[in-house]
C-alpha cells in the first residue's frame, strides 16, 4: 500500500482558484470540456496518470482513454474518462458541469452507474470538481434508486486537501498497481446483500427464456421440441456476447 502522502500544492492551487471562481461557474460560465481540461486533467495528473498520453502509447494501452465507447443495448455511448492499467479499465469519471447539483442529481448517477456496470467494473467516480462521488458500481440499478443509492463516499472540493490521502491510497495509479484499489472494493462488496454481476445476469437469462418462449410460441405452430431448441440457442448466443463483451473490455463489440 502506497503511504498517503500530503496534499499537492498543485491541488490546494485547483481549489483556491475554482472557490474564487465559483460564482460565476454556477450561473454557467463554465462548459464540461473547459472543466476537464482546466480542472479534472490537472487533478487525476496529480494522482500519477498521464492524461494526456505523453508517454506516447498505443491506444490500447493508454493510460487514460477520453470519449471511450462503451455500447449499451446496441448504442453506442461515450465515458468521459477511462483509467487503465495495462489496457484493462479500472474505474470509469463521468464529468458534469460546475451548475449540476451531484449530490441530488439522480440522472447522473444513474449514467454512471449503467456505464461501470455494463463495463464490470467496481468503482467510478462522479465530479464536477466542485463535488466528488464514489460509487460501488457492482450494485444492480434499482427502478427506485437515488442518487445516494450505491454510493459510499461524497465530499466537496473544499475538503481535496484533508481527503488526499484517502483519494490517493484508493485511485492513484501506483496505488492500483499495488493492489489498494481492489483492496478497497473488495472490503465494500457483499455488505448490502446486493446481486453481483455474474449473478443478476443469471437471474436475468431465466426471465429471458420464459419471455422467448411466450413469444415464440405465440407466433408460431411449432413443437414443444424445436421451442426448447430454438430458445436455447437465442439464450447461448447472448452469454457468448456477453462473454465477447467483458473480455473484449469497454470496446465491446463495437471494438
Amino acid at each position: 500500500m502506497v503511504e498517503p502522502a500530503a496534499c499537492p500544492d498543485a491541488i490546494r492551487s485547483l481549489v483556491q482558484r475554482f472557490e474564487f471562481h465559483l460564482p460565476s461557474y454556477l450561473r454557467g460560465q463554465k462548459n464540461e470540456t473547459e472543466l476537464r481540461r482546466q480542472f479534472l486533467d490537472p487533478f487525476f495528473h496529480a494522482l500519477g496518470w498521464d492524461v494526456d498520453n505523453n508517454k506516447g502509447y498505443s491506444e490500447a494501452y493508454k493510460e487514460v482513454a477520453h470519449e471511450e465507447p462503451i455500447k449499451i443495448r446496441g448504442k453506442t455511448l461515450f465515458i468521459d474518462y477511462a483509467f487503465r492499467i495495462g489496457g484493462q479499465t479500472k474505474f470509469i469519471v463521468e464529468a458534469k458541469k460546475p451548475e449540476v447539483n451531484i449530490k441530488e442529481d439522480t440522472n447522473a448517477a444513474l449514467q454512471l452507474r449503467r456505464y461501470a456496470w455494463n463495463a464490470n467494473l467496481k468503482l467510478s467516480i462522479l465530479t464536477d470538481f466542485e463535488e466528488f462521488a464514489v460509487y460501488d458500481c457492482t450494485i444492480p440499478i434499482g427502478k427506485n434508486d437515488t442518487s445516494a443509492t450505491a454510493r459510499i463516499a461524497y465530499f466537496t472540493f473544499t475538503e481535496y486537501p484533508e481527503k488526499w490521502g484517502w483519494i490517493e491510497e484508493i485511485f492513484a495509479q501506483e496505488s492500483i498497481k499495488l493492489g489498494s484499489f481492489d483492496t478497497f472494493a473488495e472490503s465494500k462488496k457483499g455488505k448490502r446483500g446486493t446481486a453481483r454481476v455474474d449473478d443478476a445476469f443469471l437471474e436475468d437469462i431465466e426471465k429471458w427464456r420464459d419471455l422467448l418462449a411466450r413469444n415464440i410460441a405465440l407466433r408460431n405452430d411449432i413443437t414443444l421440441e424445436a421451442l426448447n431448441t430454438i430458445v436455447q440457442r437465442t439464450i447461448d448466443r447472448i452469454i457468448f456476447l456477453r462473454i465477447c463483451v467483458r473480455t473484449g473490455g469497454l470496446r465491446g463489440m463495437g471494438g
